[in-house]
């Protein structure tokens, strides 16, 4: 679709120079201090496609405010793991001796988070670029589409553990956890429903009516 409707609230141009100044300096300090730059690499690698890609293609397709903002957090959540790996970042040595938890968590965070925000880039993407409209397909596709790239992201790291061996080590952050890929996998689909359950009215919202109103009605 070349002219997609319009949105009711993409972002100021304060925000959003706020935000990219941002997620860049958090790259900048991050690539600084990083501990292991392959493992660095292939955990910001998603950062480093999708600014760009949004910039290029913001004239024509703006995001939601609501979705700037959640890639903006999401994208300093894989900075932070990126820098320090995730079984070393501070944030999540903090969670772990604040609320007991046996290992650092900041890879569940991760996880967690690869459900909440893509959850609302694909909830976005169908009802803007598809003839579907708000009801249980939506949410069953958007489901789907979390969950589907959370298993891609587990065969990227099997295939990085078969290419690089002992040195993918970082980047898997299993931390001896045998049913680690399985966590990962639930914790994404937890964080598409919890995005689902919380940020729908908001997310319709800041879409308009024009997009989210069933084929010949009004939205409620």
């Amino acid at each position: 679709m070349d002219a997609p409707h319009a949105i009711a609230m993409p972002p100021s141009r304060g925000e959003r120079l706020l935000l990219v100044a941002g997620v860049a300096l958090a790259l900048a300090w991050s690539l600084w201090i990083a501990r292991d730059r392959l493992t660095w690499f292939m955990e910001v690698v998603w950062v480093l496609v999708a600014l760009p890609l949004i910039g290029w293609r913001w004239r024509r397709f703006p995001l939601t405010r609501l979705l700037c903002w959640l890639l903006a957090l999401h994208a300093l959540v894989l900075i932070h793991g990126g820098a320090y790996t995730y079984a070393q970042t501070p944030l999540g040595f903090w969670l772990r001796d604040t609320f007991g938890f046996e290992r650092n968590p900041w890879d569940r965070v991760g996880h967690f988070m690869q459900g909440f925000v893509p959850a609302i880039l694909a909830r976005e993407l169908l009802l803007r670029l598809t003839p579907l409209r708000r009801g249980g397909w939506l949410a069953y596709l958007v489901l789907a589409a979390c969950l589907s790239f959370s298993a891609f992201f587990e065969l990227i790291e099997w295939w990085a553990a078969l290419a690089y061996g002992a040195e993918a080590d970082a980047f898997l952050a299993t931390q001896g956890d045998p049913w680690d890929t399985q966590w990962d996998m639930f914790l994404c689909l937890c964080g598409a429903i919890a995005a689902l359950l919380l940020l729908r009215r908001l997310h319709d919202r800041q879409l308009g009516p024009g997009i989210v109103a069933p084929a010949g009605g009004t939205t409620p």
